[in-house]
């Protein structure tokens, strides 16, 4: 029985030393490296939004918003578009599942493609098809013309432009409010924000109107758990759940962004924060960069 106990206290320990090593090992890479290009096909239906990733089937997602039903119209559904592609950044299939998409991610808890609506708060009033839904996918990871309903409207998402990330293992989403470092920390199960967090942005020497308007990336990284683009000083940001500026990760210096970039265009997905550029290729190319040595 001693001997189990010595066991025990001993693997704790060690334990505790493996991370605090990785802890002490972990590092913002000075400079972003660019991983990926995945070249849009054909001109966003209204603005690209957004990139989401399932490993299972080694497939990228990308999202187009900004095209929600006609007002006064019998128009239930938005004509924004999805894209898939593969790991090398080709073309697979393009859709049409009918939502105005802020957000895509994949849910490892639920196995599927979801997607957050513009206005999932209702902050700019009703409107149909608005909320977080799933995107049903075949066995192939191709993209099919169904959906299913997770949640309606919920004001504690704030901003109705807001681009909410996904917190897999606590199940909590993270919304960047508009024009500030404030972060709305959201649990579906409440109608309230249930905590705030305010990124130290000045510490990384930038101000509310250099950043992402509406994004911010959580990352699942320990210690590096919350990600922005600087647009005016080419930048990644890196924060700790707390909000402390832990690194900047600088961009390639010769890449041009502009003020959409500020809005739209942005994700992170597989380990990676992704930029829209706009200037590359007839339709625009997404970036994904890679800005953490604990990502390989």
């Amino acid at each position: 029985m001693r001997f189990n106990k010595i066991l025990a206290i001993t693997v704790l320990a060690y334990s505790a030393f493996i991370l605090n090593l990785q802890l002490a090992h972990a590092q913002v890479l000075p400079d972003a490296v660019l991983s990926i290009k995945i070249p849009l096909i054909s001109a966003p239906t209204s603005r690209p939004m957004t990139v989401a990733y399932i490993e299972r089937y080694q497939r990228y997602y990308v999202a187009d918003g900004g095209l929600g039903p006609v007002p006064g119209s019998d128009e239930q559904t938005s004509k924004s578009q999805m894209h898939v592609y593969d790991v090398n950044g080709a073309h697979i299939q393009t859709a049409s599942p009918g939502f105005n998409n802020r957000s895509l991610y994949y849910n490892p808890n639920s196995r599927q493609l979801e997607t957050i609506t513009y206005n999932i708060s209702s902050a700019a009033g009703f409107a149909p098809n608005t909320g977080l839904f799933s995107i049903d996918t075949d066995e192939k990871g191709n993209l099919l013309q169904s959906s299913k309903d997770i949640s309606g409207p919920n004001p504690a998402f704030g901003g109705a432009a807001t681009m909410p990330t996904y917190d897999a293992a606590n199940n909590l989403y993270y919304a960047k409010q508009e024009r500030s470092n404030v972060v709305r920390v959201v649990d579906l199960k409440s109608r309230e924000k249930v905590a705030e967090i305010k990124v130290d942005i000045e510490s990384a020497g930038a101000k509310y109107d250099d950043i992402s308007d509406h994004f911010i990336a959580y990352t699942g990284i320990l210690g590096e758990e919350l990600a922005l683009l600087d647009v005016d000083h080419r930048a990644i940001l890196v924060f700790d759940i707390k909000g402390k500026f832990v690194g900047k990760s600088a961009l390639p210096a010769d890449l041009k962004l502009f003020s959409k970039n500020h809005y739209n265009g942005l994700g992170y997905a597989n380990g990676m924060m992704f930029v829209y550029y706009d200037r590359l290729g007839e339709f625009g190319t997404y970036y994904g960069f890679r800005f953490s040595d604990q990502i390989k």
